[in-house]
């Protein structure tokens, strides 16, 4: 009996002994973040022994998370008080989408030698943008660029008539076929010179951003489409005397990444026709992405 009564005291002071090297527990330490604010904690938790009372947190540091967009400000703040730096690369922006408007001479109404260029407003269109750009970075406000892209203007007629190829002046004569689409266009690589002005970053809204400058274009090609119950869709290619370099100005503005655009060629449309003389365009609309 004193055996086993031994033998239970032991086991006891074992016990107790036991319980009081685990009553604290220390986890490892953790990473915490606020999501509302972006901080991010490193903090210690103390889980306590039975009946010790509440779990413990300890606060060490303080950290900031930044997004890839403080972040990319940051790096253009660093690189504004080093000084200005080149910019150059492939780049895919300034994508535009928008309405091309035929100028006679100034005015909007088509002259008695053009009557046979009525478009379609809501369908005579510009696309474009850019893909290769080199400049240089004076400050996080100010930047000159030299971009390359392409620069497409779908004129939707609504006579039907047929442009001549391989002919100058530019000739056409009038088609027996009644076309549900007759669609001329003309494929530029453009060459804009970008002077941009850019405001500081706000919050929730990106920057403000106003960019101006020449633009000059070579042809690369003339397309006249057809569509039609008789002969269904046809499509012929020519430079159908449009000018082989254009030139002229253009502005952009926007916040962010969107932005609205206009451009205005300085020369005629089409060269080598004189009766065509005084014929511009002109083309403003959405675009996205400076």
């Amino acid at each position: 009996m004193k055996q086993i009564s031994l033998t239970l005291l032991c086991c006891a002071a074992t016990l107790a002994a036991a319980a009081q090297e685990v009553r604290t527990i220390t986890a490892d330490t953790v990473i915490m973040e606020d999501v509302k604010t972006g901080e991010k904690r490193k903090v210690r938790i103390i889980i306590p022994g039975k009946d010790e009372g509440v779990i413990t947190i300890e606060t060490d540091k303080t950290y900031r998370i930044d997004s890839t967009e403080a972040k990319t400000e940051k790096r253009e703040e660093a690189a504004e008080r080093k000084g200005g730096r080149p910019i150059y690369g492939i780049t895919f922006s300034r994508i535009d989408l928008g309405l091309a408007k035929l100028m006679d001479n100034g005015s909007f109404t088509l002259s008695d030698n053009n009557r046979d260029f009525r478009y379609r407003p809501g369908k005579t269109v510009n696309f474009g943008f850019d893909v290769l750009q080199a400049g240089y970075r004076f400050n996080n406000h100010f930047r000159v660029f030299l971009s390359g892209g392409f620069d497409w203007t779908y004129i939707r007629l609504r006579e039907d008539i047929d442009f001549l190829e391989n002919t100058t002046p530019l000739t056409w004569e009038r088609s027996g076929v009644d076309y549900d689409k007759n669609r001329l266009t003309s494929t530029y690589l453009r060459l804009p010179l970008t002077f941009e002005w850019r405001s500081k970053r706000y919050s929730g809204l990106g920057r403000v951003r106003f960019a101006a400058g020449p633009e000059g274009g070579f042809l690369l090609k003339g397309t006249q489409r057809f569509k039609s119950d008789e002969l269904g869709k046809q499509k012929f290619k020519d430079d159908y005397n449009f000018t082989q370099f254009r030139y002229g100005a253009f502005a952009r503005f926007g916040v962010g990444g969107l932005g609205i655009y206009a451009k205005y060629y300085f020369n005629d449309i089409f060269e080598n026709s004189p009766a065509q003389a005084g014929l511009q365009n002109f083309t403003f609309g959405l675009m996205l992405g400076f």
